[in-house]
């Protein structure tokens, strides 16, 4: 008889959580003005907000969090960390920040200037913001498969090189401080860049004398599908191609809430002594001495070990089979999901799930707020109301793919959590041509409105 997949860990300590009732969550989400952000955790019963800070540590992280160094400067997790990331990831220089946001204002501090353009693949939200911050403009560059939920592609994360060459070839190169690729491609679905990919970014970045900057977020994940999908690496090990990834980059910038498995944490690591010294400047400034950086002894040597522990191949296996699994539930359902299934969520089509919903009504919001109703899980809106308004025009911007994505928190929750999961989003999917109506925003902010707009309920 053939084994059925096993996790690669045990549970060794769990956390209580309680269902509200459907009554009540009209009330709180009413009361939270119709913003999933807003609600406490305590009325949630699945989190599927992000999967950012809400993993679960391993016992040998826990274990060095006890051995952390506090010391204001030269504490001896700082170095813990340096080695990790030298040994792992092959920078010499890092600087370290309280989360991944922290590490682009750093370093976008350096270099980014009013005008500047920043090509890439889907910028992250706080990505576009902190360029926008500073009146500069991002350009996305990814591919056009990105846009086709159904459409099979093994990497929906590339940057489309024709596209990235046409910003080289239309616009000064001292307007263009750098190309940014995101790993996975979070925007678009968790997707997953090719090594490939980043070669030829790389090429171009070269022929500009321009640095390429990875957001390497979810770079453990990344590499896992370029292990599984790309064949030439298929008898390498995650390691292995992790190093090689980052041979191709200037720079990175990272949050460790994802693929180092921490509660708190980020970095920004480079091989160019002057950009560290000059990064230097702002991390001082914004964060705390080059040491620590925002972050304390102990969550320093967490992340140390969670980097060791995110580039094996056995935990990555677990990790993306969960996400696997729940995305097939939902497809024998016949519920629109982006396909191929990622790395770290599932991300559901709201366009086609809810076609009586208008665009202006934002589908993908009332979507994620029916499904708080329906069975207490919490998604996030990945559409029109986060990618914000035109800076230029103010007017709402609608990008190709309206998402609710479902994401994952690492080693957190099991199959049957993702089976309730999964008849949620049936039953609500079961009754789509009831819901006709949205939201409209009647209170937002000037940029990154999403995690704090106010709606109501059309």
């Amino acid at each position: 008889m053939e084994f059925p997949f096993a996790e690669s860990y045990k549970i060794k300590m769990v956390e209580p959580i309680k269902r509200t009732s459907i009554e009540e969550r009209i009330k709180i989400i009413k009361e939270a003005k119709y913003n999933l952000f807003n609600i406490r955790s305590k009325h949630v019963f699945i989190d599927l907000l992000t999967d950012s800070g809400t993993g679960a540590m391993s016992h040998n992280q826990w274990s060095e969090m006890m051995l952390g160094d506090e010391s204001y400067a030269g504490a001896s997790s700082y170095y813990k960390m340096k080695n990790a990331i030298k040994t792992i990831l092959g920078f010499e220089h890092f600087l370290p920040t309280h989360q991944g946001r922290a590490a682009e204002n750093v370093l976008f501090s350096v270099l980014i200037k009013e005008g500047d353009l920043v090509p890439g693949n889907s910028h992250f939200d706080t990505t576009k913001g902190h360029i926008e911050i500073r009146k500069a403009t991002a350009v996305d560059c990814t591919i056009d498969d990105a846009n086709d939920t159904t459409k099979y592609h093994p990497f929906k994360g590339n940057v489309d090189i024709n596209k990235l060459k046409k910003v080289f070839e239309n616009n000064p190169v001292e307007k263009i401080p750098f190309i940014i690729v995101t790993i996975t491609n979070n925007t678009s679905g968790g997707q997953p860049v090719s090594m490939q990919n980043i070669k030829e970014v790389k090429q171009i970045a070269d022929k500009y004398k321009v640095k390429l900057v990875i957001d390497s977020a979810r770079f453990a994940e990344n590499a896992y599908f370029i292990k599984t999908r790309e064949k030439a690496y298929e008898n390498k090990s995650i390691k292995e191609i992790v190093k090689e990834i980052f041979s191709y980059a200037d720079a990175m910038t990272m949050s460790s809430k994802k693929d180092a498995i921490v509660n708190m944490g980020g970095f920004i690591a480079m091989k160019d002594e002057k950009l560290f010294k000059e990064a230097s400047v702002f991390n001082i400034l914004f964060e705390g001495f080059i040491t620590y950086g925002g972050m304390s002894g102990r969550d320093m040597n967490a992340l140390a070990q969670g980097l060791d522990e995110a580039t094996e191949f056995d935990y990555l296996e677990t990790r993306i089979k969960q996400v696997e699994y729940l995305g097939n539930l939902l497809l024998e359902y016949g519920v629109p999901i982006l396909e191929p299934i990622g790395g770290h969520a599932i991300f559901v089509d709201a366009l086609k799930f809810l076609p009586n919903v208008s665009r202006e009504e934002f589908p993908a919001q009332t979507l994620a707020i029916e499904l708080f109703i329906e069975g207490g899980v919490r998604g996030v809106e990945i559409g029109a109301i986060m990618a914000d308004r035109d800076p230029i025009s103010r007017e709402n911007r609608f990008p190709e793919l309206e998402l609710v994505r479902l994401a994952i928190p690492r080693r957190t929750y099991t199959n049957n959590h993702m089976q309730y999961v999964a008849a949620t989003i049936k039953n609500v999917y079961d009754r789509r041509n009831d819901i006709k109506k949205g939201v409209k925003i009647v209170n937002e902010a000037p940029v990154l409105r999403h995690f704090t707009v106010e709606l109501e309920k059309l």
